[in-house]
């Protein structure tokens, strides 16, 4: 039996036709490759079998995720809407205009430039355009020249040399930042000299005036805030003022807590888009959209964003460009605002739970949507506690704390969030109940004495465990109007 006659079967009145659509889906896909079919129907059971509390994942919207499986994605469409290198993308130009819209709706800012395929595309972009406006352009016009066209080989080079070496200040990865803010293996070091501020060794808060001394004696191109990691509100208006006092470009990266903006939840101060020149993002997340990447920016800014192709893109994906502006349109919505809050209440009631139960988190709490814990004193490592709670139902991901004496692959930290239960429809309540599942199986685990990526669960306390998260996650269903045989 085919999917869709399953649903048609079972599903009770009235019917979804979302979910029909799917089951639909489901069905075409597998008369042309059964494996990729039943890869989607498993990944969905694997969802709704553990508490997902990966902070960079979310679920998105049955319209979110249709939106991107259709026709669009046959069109070529360099350019932006209005002005294409290929012919007959009108229609293209419609999703892209609606998607930049209703991005500069939801954020009331200037300029969005919505084609970006993921975050890293959308900071290498960024970085790009900021070295092309304010290093590449000016020094073609000390040369007297209008554009690169006009300069000879020997200016050309003069050019390149002068883009080289620019200094890119972002957050160190193991202070909460992120690989493309300089990280030493990622490709930002490489094509700008990385220089990095961390937190205070106590706090493991961000020192203002410790960032202010380094700006001022490093003197960056770029200086970059946002996180992956880190649990605290960043004081923009404080970061924009040394910004402009040693002349850089401020620019954030508003990834993992766009949905927090978006909802209207981080004002004043700690709003990023009326003090930042550039702010990129992704599109899931907090922000429940399809995977991809954005840009949003003031208006003297428009004009070199806008060339991300061909200065870094290729062709645009136009239909996730459609899912875009579909999340844009839903995250424009009053009940996303009541989503944003319930977000950090979740997030704040998970991590006092933790503490209460002698854990301990990194700077004390949290402001928004993750938390970082410390578990060393549970004698494991990050990776050894992944997968400790992954067999109980639990999936988290390990993480650096500053200064980390396990590295970045082992780890000394667990990071939490909670995006996902939050669109799920989980609750304060069993936020404190996930917190005392975690550190019952933490207390009960047992590194193993020569693989530092294995560790022995007592078994009694797993299946316990296991049992009470399922009994829990039978109140929450995931994507209920989908019946899998």
């Amino acid at each position: 039996m085919g999917h869709l006659s399953y649903y048609l079967e079972h599903h009770p009145q009235p019917l979804s036709e979302a979910a029909v659509a799917y089951a639909a889906a489901l069905d075409v896909v597998a008369a042309t490759s059964p494996e990729v079919a039943a890869a989607i129907i498993q990944e969905l059971r694997d969802q709704r079998s553990h508490l997902k509390l990966i902070a960079s994942e979310n679920y998105s919207s049955l319209a979110v995720q249709l939106a991107m499986g259709n026709l669009l994605t046959d069109k070529y469409a360099e350019g932006v809407a209005g002005r294409r290198f290929y012919a007959s993308c009108g229609n293209v130009d419609a999703v892209e205009a609606q998607a930049v819209a209703s991005a500069k709706q939801l954020f009331g800012c200037d300029h969005a430039y919505v084609q970006p395929h993921s975050g890293a595309d959308a900071n290498l972009v960024a970085y790009w355009a900021i070295l092309v406006q304010r290093v590449q352009n000016p020094a073609v016009e000390r040369l007297g020249r209008k554009s690169l066209d006009e300069l000879s080989p020997q200016e050309l080079e003069e050019v390149r040399q002068q883009l080289c070496g620019q200094k890119l200040m972002g957050l160190a990865l193991d202070a909460g930042g992120h690989l493309t803010h300089g990280y030493r293996h990622n490709v930002s070091s490489k094509m700008m000299q990385a220089v990095s501020y961390g937190v205070d060794p106590k706090t493991h808060l961000i020192d203002y005036a410790a960032v202010r001394e380094m700006a001022l004696r490093e003197r960056p191109l770029i200086l970059l805030a946002g996180y992956s990691a880190y649990p605290r509100l960043i004081d923009f208006a404080a970061m924009r003022a040394i910004a402009d006092e040693v002349g850089a470009v401020f620019m954030v990266d508003m990834a993992h807590f766009a949905g927090l903006v978006a909802g209207k939840l981080f004002q004043g101060d700690f709003d990023p888009i009326p003090h930042a020149q550039v702010v990129t993002s992704t599109t899931h997340k907090t922000l429940r959209g399809p995977r991809g990447g954005l840009i949003l920016c003031s208006q003297d800014w428009r004009e070199v964003m806008d060339k991300g192709c061909p200065l870094v893109l290729g062709g645009p994906l136009p239909h996730v460009m459609a899912a875009k502006a579909v999340a844009f349109h839903e995250a424009n919505q009053p009940s996303f605002q009541a989503y944003a809050r319930a977000v950090v209440a979740n997030a704040q009631a998970l991590a006092e739970q933790l503490k209460a139960n002698g854990v301990s988190i990194l700077t004390g709490g949290t402001d928004n949507h993750l938390l970082v814990a410390d578990i060393r004193s549970f004698g494991l490592n990050g990776r050894q506690a992944e997968e400790a709670l992954r067999q109980a139902g639990i999936t988290a991901n390990r993480n650096t704390v500053p200064s980390d004496p396990n590295g970045p692959w082992y780890t000394s930290g667990v990071r939490l969030g909670t995006p996902a239960l939050t669109t799920r429809g989980l609750g304060t309540a069993e936020m404190r109940r996930i917190a005392d599942w975690i550190v019952l199986l933490l207390k009960n685990t047992r590194a193993h004495p020569e693989h530092k990526a294995r560790a022995e669960v007592d078994g009694a306390v797993l299946k316990r465990v296991r049992s009470e998260v399922q009994e829990l996650l039978i109140h929450f269903p995931l994507y209920p109007e989908l019946l899998i045989q």
